[in-house]
């Protein structure tokens, strides 16, 4: 059969250990048909198909998060102002102010998450003063990774907080000496203050989130996702917010693959939530689009052990281990796969402990579970994962929290987490992420310079060298090894005869370009499926028009997603001033430089 398309006159990067690299492709019925030389590969042309000259550009297979919310971002993305990457306070303000005066009401300007004050030239965070100047009357809300939130005045009016507003469950509202909010919210010990608060903020129309997230979908493929594993999300309720994102796929407009999993929602109704949906759906329902994964990322609520390394290691409730085995028990016997969070060693421990006895009367070591984020996990309970045949799903968490663990557990302890040589050592499986689009940023780039080069957005340099991946490692984490976590791995992740045809055509060269400009890449090509859902430059008009975003007045329309101008992280070498609560709120470092 001839191919619909072929690529040639690159350097396409296979990942097939029989042909690692070679100049041409060519793609039928949506998977790669052959590999090989341009001769070997052109010679199978007709008429008919589509010749695409590479022009000695880097080619890689497509990459797969193995942990994003794209499916919620997706419903957002539109009403985001992103500050990922921006490299200054000065040019956040500037969008902030430009963005209040734009947003009708009642409308709110939302930050969520993806950057710290690491990553800015003035090396602090935004003063309340600031925030006010630039939006006096449209409220605002700054989601800080997930430890805490900025509210503007406006907001704090629009929310009706005032000093006999108490205190929820789990989080505080900073207050001044007459008991008034100040306008910090912080989670503590949990982030059940930051999800509520934004709740209270308008929704976009259905119209506009499924234009939302045709464009969200369509700023991955500017960096070369073709592939995502879903990790639910709080307020993501199945099968309700799932909606959008079945219409796009119905309609043929999706053009990420989505493997995801089903996250429970109500503290004390988890067990109720999984048991109806045994009964609803089964893992691999859906297509090769949009499919189910499985369970998690929260299975029980008592089980959260959230990330802020700004907060004491939290110590789960004796209660999460009747709860937990109850839903672990159903979904060993149901043969559902899991994933489940879990930030430190301790947590994981507790819940080793669990599938050890699921394991004796229903067998797991077939099912693909595995543990999320791990940064913390020990030798020990690595062999135990093992054992079980779980896998870790790793993200690039502490390239935005490095300073704050360093600061709390110091930095000889930073060098090994999370321990990812030694996972591969192992031979665990091992897959790569961001945990975007809150706790940090979506971008893949990003977490790729991360495991080069184990530095943080603000530059502290956590790991030594021989911790630090290869680039082949690194992208190899980001490809085939994500696609482990969905089951895929036989068929996606590289660039095979007989695999998914889902690439990237790269701006530079991964392999040899300096290691900070490994986070200024892009894709100037992206297919998914052999299709092509992304284009720039001499490839801009293969790419599939996308109908204008909406609203008009939303971020995106004027400023984009990810700001990837300036890769270099800030150059001042020492220590930065913490304050009491970790965060960076002035400048300098006492050093006198």
């Amino acid at each position: 059969m001839a191919p619909e398309t072929i690529l040639f006159g690159g350097r396409i990067t296979t990942q097939n250990p029989s042909k690692p690299e070679v100049t041409a492709l060519s793609i039928e019925g949506g998977r790669v048909v052959a590999i090989g030389s341009n001769d070997e590969i052109l010679a199978s042309a007709i008429a008919s198909t589509e010749v695409i000259d590479l022009e000695n550009r880097r080619v890689i297979p497509g990459l797969n998060d193995s942990h994003l919310h794209v499916i919620r971002a997706g419903l957002f993305a539109n009403l985001e102002l992103r500050w990922d990457g921006i490299p200054t306070i000065a040019e956040a303000m500037r969008q902030l102010k430009d963005q209040a005066q734009r947003t009708p009401p009642p409308q709110w300007v939302r930050v969520i998450g993806g950057w710290n004050e690491f990553q800015f030239a003035e090396g602090r965070m935004p003063t309340f003063e600031e925030i006010n100047e630039a939006a006096p009357d449209t409220p605002v809300f700054l989601l800080h990774l997930y430890d805490s939130a900025m509210l503007n005045k406006a907001a704090i009016r629009a929310l009706g907080l005032d000093e006999n507003t108490k205190n929820p469950p789990g989080g505080l509202f900073a207050r001044d000496h007459r008991g008034k909010p100040t306008g910090l919210l912080i989670a503590e010990p949990n982030a059940l203050i930051l999800y509520s608060t934004i709740a209270n903020a308008p929704k976009l129309s259905r119209e506009d989130q499924l234009n939302s997230t045709r464009h969200f979908m369509r700023e991955l493929n500017r960096f070369g996702v073709t592939s995502v594993a879903d990790a639910g999300g709080g307020g993501q309720n199945y099968p309700n917010d799932y909606d959008v994102i079945s219409q796009l796929e119905k309609d043929g407009h999706l053009t990420l693959r989505i493997a995801y999993s089903l996250f429970a929602q109500k503290p004390g109704e988890e067990l109720s939530d999984y048991l109806r949906w045994l009964d609803m759906t089964h893992p691999g329902d859906g297509s090769d689009m949009l499919r189910v994964n499985g369970a998690g990322e929260n299975l029980v609520w008592s089980a959260a052990d959230f990330e802020n390394f700004l907060q004491p290691r939290p110590d789960l409730k004796p209660v999460m281990e009747s709860e937990l085995e109850a839903i672990v028990f159903k979904l060993a016997e149901a043969k559902w796969p899991w994933r489940i969070h879990a930030t430190y060693d301790e947590t994981i421990d507790r819940f080793l402990n669990i599938f050890e006895r699921v394991h004796q009367e229903h067998p797991i070591d077939g099912l693909r579970w595995f543990i999320d984020h791990a940064e913390t996990v020990t030798t020990r309970n690595l062999e135990r994962i093992k054992r079980l045949g779980g896998g870790v799903a790793i993200q690039h968490r502490m390239a935005y929290q490095g300073e704050y663990f360093i600061r709390r557990y110091g930095a000889e302890e930073v060098k090994r987490h999370p321990p990812i040589r030694e996972m591969l050592k192992m031979g665990l499986p091992v897959g790569a992420g961001t945990d975007g689009t809150r706790v940090a940023s979506y971008h893949p780039w990003t977490c790729l310079w991360w495991l080069v080069t184990g530095k943080t957005v603000g530059g502290t340099v956590l790991h030594a060298s021989e911790d630090c991946l290869s680039r082949e490692e690194a992208l190899r984490l980001y490809t085939q090894g994500s696609a482990w976590f969905s089951g895929e791995d036989d068929h996606k992740g590289t660039l095979s005869p007989g695999s998914f045809a889902d690439l990237a055509v790269l701006s530079e060269d991964y392999f040899s370009i300096e290691p900070d400009r490994i986070r200024s890449l892009e894709s100037l090509l992206t297919l998914v499926g052999g299709k092509v859902v992304y284009g720039k430059q001499e490839y801009a008009n293969l790419a599939p028009e996308l109908p204008p975003v909406s609203p008009d007045w939303s971020p995106v329309a004027h400023y984009g997603g990810y700001n990837n101008t300036n890769t270099i992280p800030p150059s001042h070498e020492h220590a930065p001033i913490m304050a009491a609560d970790g965060r960076v709120w002035t400048t300098g470092c006492g050093c006198g430089v």
